[in-house]
């Protein structure tokens, strides 16, 4: 039978209801009658896709969408399913749906290396980009994708990287001033430093700081003063109304079944994203202060924009060329918004969390803290840019650890464009029994990627994968023969932490300069312990991406204390 035949009869008896139903019905009918072809053109499409095992679903509705949706730690659960089912199964999603998740390195690699082309955003997710920060380099694909990167990448090669590390210091030190002030403050030599990154941002001369929001505020400041010559005050505590609006999406709240149901359904069905939530206001709010913010960059940048010298040649300048220009990668003023608000976003949050958990994991690890102390202070001075990328082996392998075992992101999610064939680097069964070692998938397939899982399962880095030891990568025997042969990934250094392909992070370079330079001066300059012990028990809470806190206490918050080290 097919789908117009099937429909036929459920229309004659639609029709026969709107004459007589409410609005209210006619709404539910539609929505029903929706569903229904959903349901039906997803199975039609399961015929020509391989049919993979993969786990019962838990709800009829849901399937595992709302398991996946709520954990903390997605990972895991990849990783148990793919005990059972192999590198690739799928899974049942909301109304029917199917996901593909790939556990092989071999076959992730295929499908990012064709990203943007081939495999592109999903409908709901590029919708949310839309609300949020725009049509920019997040949302963009094939050809438009290539044109904006090509536009700002010269800032982020490594000769821009270069010339900013001195610009990325002295904001460093504006960071250390403000510890050390904090210390003073304090009189006893130390200070508990309660980090609630979820607040409102304040002064750094208060006796008792936030540090890790010090980090976030680092974070922003210094991506504003070099890619942008503009100097959001973040550290100095000038007012920020986007600060605000972000640190909003990051405050616990109590459990709200209706937002929470409109988020979920919204990545599946973005017309969803019309209905009214607080989540979905804040959206709203945040576009609108980055807007402004971007404006008022745009405006600094125009007013200056002759005899800048070479330190403020910066991001948004190569913008403004690229909207002025004939280039073939020329950019519209649309773009020129939305990418400077998926900048802005981008340098606020994934690094200064990155930059957190290395914090966090010194303070845990006091024997890597002395031998990364050991390392920075017999170099003597301050490194430069090639220093750093080549002279620390050590802090060289705290920063790999830390981006392998605390990824920002957690799923690379993506929809076949077309029909393809992804190669696996070992065989799996189908529901039929048989086995293969490709799986076909047909246009509209969405496939999902689990970052956690490639970067530390225990089938690829091995018992102690989820350890935090930077020590495996200096060892010659550090790295199973599994995760050596995860190197099918380009990634940094093989890792899925900055993605890969035509995606990976165009700021990569400039996220590991922050991130060395942090580590180095706190590092020489401070001994950070936990508040309550090497052993203090920690947990994941969510907000724009998963942050660390101490477990059983209200709040997001990681108490560090934190004294000068005298030698």
């Amino acid at each position: 039978m097919d789908m117009t035949s099937a429909l036929a009869p459920i229309y004659t008896a639609f029709q026969a209801f709107v004459c007589s139903a409410s609005v209210v019905g006619v709404a539910t009918g539609l929505a029903a009658i929706w569903v229904l072809c959903t349901a039906i053109r997803a199975s039609r499409k399961q015929f020509r896709t391989t049919k993979l095992r993969g786990p019962q679903g838990t709800s009829l509705l849901l399937g595992v969408s709302k398991e996946v949706f709520e954990s903390l730690d997605t990972g895991a659960i990849f990783e148990a399913w793919s005990k059972e089912y192999g590198v690739a199964y799928e899974i049942p999603m909301i109304y029917g749906q199917k996901r593909i998740i790939l556990c092989d390195p071999k076959a992730a690699a295929y499908l990012l290396a064709r990203d943007t082309w081939s495999y592109v955003g999903t409908p709901g997710h590029k919708e949310h980009l839309v609300r949020t920060i725009g049509r920019g380099l997040f949302w963009a694909e094939g050809e438009s994708h290539r044109r904006q990167r090509r536009s700002i990448a010269p800032s982020f090669n490594s000769a821009a990287i270069r010339e900013l590390c001195p610009v990325i210091h002295r904001t460093v030190d504006r960071l250390k001033a403000a510890w050390e002030a904090s210390i003073d403050a304090n009189g006893s030599g130390s200070v508990v430093l309660d980090v609630q990154k979820w607040m409102n941002y304040v002064s750094y001369v208060r006796s008792l700081q936030h540090a890790a929001q010090l980090v976030i505020l680092f974070s922003l400041d210094s991506f504003g003063i070099a890619g942008f010559s503009y100097d959001f005050g973040s550290l100095d505590g000038k007012p920020n109304p986007m600060i605000s609006v972000l640190d909003a999406f990051g405050v616990p709240t109590s459990p709200n079944f209706w937002d929470g149901s409109v988020l979920l359904l919204s990545l599946f069905f973005p017309m969803v994203l019309n209905v009214p939530t607080s989540r979905i206001e804040m959206f709203a709010k945040l576009q609108a202060r980055m807007s402004e913010i971007c404006d008022t960059l745009i405006e600094n940048a125009t007013r200056h924009k002759e005899g800048v010298s070479n330190e403020q040649g910066s991001t948004i300048s190569l913008l403004l060329k690229a909207e002025d220009g004939d280039s073939g990668w020329r950019v519209t003023r649309e773009e020129v918004l939305s990418q400077l608000r998926t900048l802005v976003f981008a340098s606020y949050e994934p690094t200064a969390i990155i930059m957190t958990w290395a914090l966090l994991e010194i303070a845990r690890h006091p024997d890597v803290q002395t031998k990364l102390r050991e390392e920075l202070l017999s170099f003597g001075g301050e490194p430069s840019y090639d220093q750093f990328t080549a002279g620390f082996p050590y802090l060289d392998a705290v920063v790999q650890e830390t981006l392998r075992v605390h990824p920002a992101i957690q799923d690379l999610i993506r929809q076949a464009s077309e029909d393809d064939v992804i190669p696996l680097s070992e065989p799996v069964w189908t529901k039929s029994g048989e086995v293969v070692d490709s799986i076909a998938v047909e246009r509209g397939t969405v496939i999902s990627i689990s970052v956690p899982y490639m970067n530390y399962s225990d089938a690829i880095w091995g018992p102690d994968a989820k350890a935090f030891r930077p020590g495996r990568w200096l060892e010659a025997d550090g790295a199973t023969r599994k995760a050596q042969e995860v190197k099918e990934v380009k990634g940094y250094r093989h890792l899925l932490t900055f993605s890969d392909g035509p995606r990976t992070c165009i700021g990569k370079l400039f996220a590991i300069a922050e991130i060395k330079t942090v580590l180095s001066v706190v590092v020489k300059n401070f001994v950070l312990e936990m508040r309550d012990g090497p052993d203090t028990k920690i947990e994941i809470a969510r907000g724009i991406t998963l942050r660390p806190k101490v477990a059983g206490e209200d709040g997001i918050k990681l108490p560090l204390r934190l004294r000068q080290y005298k030698g």
